[in-house]
């Protein structure tokens, strides 16, 4: 991926270092629901941040922009402050052309634990995005487990990860998360997963978007770059997790979709660059 002499976001917030008071994540969440929630991104943590003794989990932690000399000096934080600043570039753009506004979102980096307007999030859970605050969380240890645990290394597969959570703020703006919600909130645990797992393949799609447009603009792609992406969308799928950490796959408990289903999305939004191409919830997705 061609990112290196990017423009770099100014809404980038390090928290590295930190330590978070108040209290831990324990009870409420199984071991095994724990385990597979530390393999998944585009976590929702209103659905997710249940069951944690955290005091004041409303509150957020004070960070600092980093200098683009701290940038420069610090490769893997360069990298995604200029793939987030190349996600604003892309979201203006198609905001500005459907006459409505982008609010750009403000990307945490943390380790180990950070606060939320969702609550606490840990590394365990991998990134996510907050809709309370607008705020994406990445640990950029994550991107060693993608390399080491799910065998999906690279630049342009970690810059997908970053596409999927602005995807998410893109839902929120939106309404779309809003939406969703109020769904579920009529519906048994078996039909809220379905929707989740349109909610997120959607993001998948965006982030597919966003790929197609930069790469159009600012010719951000080379040979690979897509096969690493589709190779990290497929290395979540819930199916593959699940057989990977219980032996067995159960279907009803999905909420993030399969690898085909989250490969297809991704590949759905790069092929068609617009935002009609991520109509998850009028598809039918099981195809």
């Amino acid at each position: 991926m061609r990112w290196q002499g990017g423009r770099r976001s100014s809404n980038i917030q390090d928290r590295r270092g930190q330590r978070r008071g108040g209290g831990l994540i324990g009870g409420g969440i199984g071991t095994v629901a724990l385990l597979l929630l530390a393999m998944y991104f585009g976590v929702d943590p209103n659905l997710l941040i249940e069951g944690l003794q955290s005091s004041g989990g409303a509150a957020t932690s004070v960070g600092s922009q980093p200098s683009e000399e701290q940038l420069r000096s610090d490769p893997l934080a360069d990298m995604v402050a200029v793939v987030m600043a190349d996600t604003e570039d892309v979201w203006h753009e198609i905001f500005s052309a459907a006459g409505r506004r982008y609010r750009e979102p403000t990307l945490v980096l943390f380790t180990g634990s950070t606060r939320s307007a969702c609550g606490v999030g840990q590394a365990a859970m991998g990134p996510f995005y907050c809709p309370a605050d607008q705020r994406a969380y990445i640990d950029l240890s994550f991107y060693d487990d993608m390399k080491k645990r799910f065998q999906a290394p690279g630049d342009f597969a970690q810059a997908y990860v970053i596409a999927h959570e602005v995807g998410h703020h893109v839902q929120n703006l939106l309404g779309i998360s809003d939406q969703v919600r109020r769904r579920q909130q009529n519906l048994g645990e078996a039909d809220a997963n379905r929707l989740s797992v349109r909610l997120e393949l959607q993001a998948d799609c965006l982030a597919g978007v966003w790929a197609n447009r930069a790469d159009k603009a600012r010719a951000i792609l080379e040979v690979g770059d897509i096969d690493e992406a589709l190779n990290a969308a497929s290395a979540i799928g819930d199916d593959r997790l699940q057989m990977q950490t219980r032996g067995t796959v159960v279907p009803e408990s999905f909420t993030h979709g399969t690898s085909a289903q989250r490969a297809h999305w991704f590949r759905a939004g790069l092929s068609g660059g617009e935002l009609d191409s991520c109509d998850t919830f009028a598809a039918d997705v099981d195809q």
